[in-house]
C-alpha cells in the first residue's frame, strides 16, 4: 500500500490542487491531509473608485488597475492561504468597528472555500480509486467537520478508526495547548484521554496500525520550534529551538506501537524519527510559497518498506 501524506496547507488553494493531483502523480492508494487545512485571515480588496483598487498582501501594498489586475491579486491571495474580500473604504471601516460581523464574514468565506474544495475533489477524483482522508487540526473551526462529513470523495478522519489496505488508521487533529489558544487544543491529560478513546477501538496488531495525530510527539525532533514567552515575544532571541510537541502523543505512540505515525503542526520541523519500532514523520509545511511538502510511504503488510519526503 502506498500512502501520500501532507499537512498544514492553511487555506492555500495551490497546495490543495497539488494534493488532489498527488494520488495520480505518486501512484498512491491512500491520500491523507493532516490538520490545519483552512486559512487564517481575510485580505480586503479595496475599491478606490472607477477602475482603481488596492490590496495589501504580506505587508506589501499593491495598486490594482482594472478587473484583470484585481482577479490576479485575488488568485495570489488564494495561493498564499488567505481569503480575498472586495469592499470599499466605508464598508471596511464598518467591518473593523464590528468584530462580530467581521468574524461572521471570515467564517462564511472559510466554510465557502472548504465547500468549493470538496466540489473540486469530486470533479478531480471522479473515477479514481484512491481513498482520500482529511483530519482537521487545531486551527480549524468545528464546522469544517460537517462539510467534510457531507463530502462525496473526501472522508472525515477525525476521531475515527478506518480500515485502509489491511491497516487500521486512528486519527485526531487536536493538540496540546499553544500560545495562540486555537479551536482544538486541550491539556495533555485530556488530550491523552481523547487519543485513547480512539486507539482503544483498534483491533489490528501494532504492525498493521497507523496513527494520524496532528501534533508531533514531545522531544522527538519533529516538534522543535522557536520558544515564545507568555507575552508572545521570542525566547533566546528567537534563534534557539525547543520541543513544543505533545507528551500525550508520545505516550500514545509508546502504548500503541504502530508501524507508522503521521504528524504536522510544526511547519519547520520537517523530518522523521523512530520511537521504538514506530516510524514517525512530519513532512513540514511551506504553504505560503505554494509548495506542497509531503511524505510518500510504502507499507508491505508487515512494516514500512520505504519512504521519501517529497516537495513540489
Amino acid at each position: 500500500m502506498r500512502v501520500f501524506f501532507a499537512t498544514d496547507i492553511h487555506g492555500s488553494e495551490t497546495c490543495w490542487r497539488k494534493f488532489l493531483n498527488s494520488g495520480t502523480h505518486y501512484e498512491a492508494d491512500v491520500m491523507i491531509l493532516g490538520g490545519d487545512m483552512t486559512g487564517k485571515a481575510l485580505v480586503p480588496v479595496i475599491h478606490d473608485g472607477g477602475e482603481r483598487w488596492h490590496g495589501t498582501l504580506q505587508e506589501q501594498r499593491r495598486e490594482l488597475a482594472g478587473e484583470d489586475a484585481v482577479v490576479d491579486f485575488e488568485q495570489d491571495v488564494h495561493r498564499r492561504g488567505y481569503y480575498p474580500v472586495r469592499t470599499t473604504p466605508d464598508e471596511l471601516a464598518e467591518l473593523e468597528s464590528d468584530s462580530e460581523r467581521l468574524d461572521d464574514l471570515f467564517h462564511a468565506e472559510m466554510l465557502g472555500t472548504v465547500e468549493r474544495w470538496m466540489a473540486m475533489a469530486d470533479e478531480k477524483l471522479a473515477g479514481q480509486k484512491q481513498r482520500v482522508f482529511v483530519c482537521p487540526g487545531n486551527d480549524d473551526q468545528f464546522e469544517v467537520d460537517e462539510v467534510l462529513a457531507a463530502a462525496t470523495r473526501v472522508e472525515l478522519a477525525e476521531g475515527r478508526v478506518v480500515e485502509v489496505g489491511g491497516y487500521q488508521m486512528a486519527s485526531t487533529g487536536w493538540s496540546n495547548p499553544t500560545p495562540w489558544q486555537t479551536y482544538r487544543e486541550e491539556p495533555e491529560d485530556v488530550l491523552l484521554d481523547r487519543i485513547r478513546s480512539v486507539t482503544t477501538r483498534l483491533t489490528n496488531p501494532p504492525e498493521h496500525v497507523i496513527l494520524n495525530l496532528h501534533c508531533p510527539p514531545y522531544a522527538s525532533g519533529l516538534d522543535d520550534a522557536p520558544g515564545l514567552n507568555e507575552d508572545m515575544t521570542p525566547k533566546h532571541g528567537g534563534h534557539a529551538p525547543e520541543p513544543v510537541g505533545s507528551k500525550a502523543v508520545r505516550t500514545a505512540i509508546e502504548e500503541t506501537k504502530p508501524a507508522l505515525s503521521l504528524h504536522g503542526h510544526i511547519h519547520e520541523a520537517r523530518g522523521h524519527t523512530r520511537i521504538g519500532d514506530t516510524l514517525c514523520i512530519n513532512p513540514g509545511s511551506a504553504y505560503e510559497q505554494g509548495e506542497l511538502l509531503g511524505a510518500l510511504i510504502e507499507l508491505n503488510g508487515k512494516k514500512v518498506k520505504n519512504f521519501v519526503l517529497t516537495s513540489g
